[in-house]
């Protein structure tokens, strides 16, 4: 079983997160901000995890610290699901689209973190979710940004995401998102027994 489990707290979050690789797509995910959870969900669900994640953080501060780090607790427990990466397909890449909006992906799970992130939101862009009778915080789309730096830097993987097009901001965050979990499903795929490296360790 590829499994991870990351136990984080800080003075400003507390994260639980639980993956199975190689699930069925069962999710739940509780941060405290709802356009968030949705947006996580699509990577347990369309990377074909059995994903759990909860959290608690200083939403009364911002918003910032809990996206950032449950971004590093999900990406220390793939790390850890994935081992020693014998056998793993190692890169693949995406085109995912969401109506008017077309984001391509391309990973390498390749040990060295570094992430390239050219997804430009519309001029008018606004928060996203949110509000309500519970007065639920709402989601910033510039910190998918962030997120995704914690989570390359913590799971050490190459991350390319591009924006082709598109126009509805929320559309152009979800393209993204099951981009990302369609060729982490790829990459992650058992086709061999070697790692696939010149240097033997990935």
């Amino acid at each position: 079983m590829r499994a991870g489990s990351v136990a984080r707290a800080t003075k400003e979050t507390s994260i639980d997160v639980k993956l199975l690789l190689d699930g069925r797509g069962e999710v739940k995910v509780v941060t405290g901000i709802p356009f968030f959870d949705h947006m996580v969900s699509q990577l347990g669900k369309h990377g074909g995890w059995d994903l759990s994640v909860d959290a608690v953080g200083d939403l009364d501060v911002d918003t910032h610290h809990t996206i950032e780090d449950v971004g590093i607790a999900l990406g220390e427990a793939f790390r850890q699901a994935l081992g020693d990466k014998a056998g793993v397909r190692r890169f693949a890449s995406v085109s995912v689209p969401l109506d008017e909006a077309l984001v391509d992906v391309a990973v390498d799970l390749s040990g060295r973190p570094f992430l390239h992130y050219e997804v430009a939101l519309p001029v008018d862009f606004q928060p996203l979710g949110g509000g309500g009778p519970e007065s639920l915080p709402s989601f910033e789309p510039q910190l998918a940004e962030e997120f995704w730096r914690a989570f390359v830097t913590a799971s050490a993987m190459t991350l390319h995401l591009q924006l082709r097009y598109g126009r509805n901001t929320h559309h152009i965050l979800e393209a993204s998102f099951k981009g990302v979990a369609r060729a982490l499903r790829d990459a992650v795929r058992i086709e061999g027994g070697d790692v696939p490296s010149t240097k033997g360790v990935l």
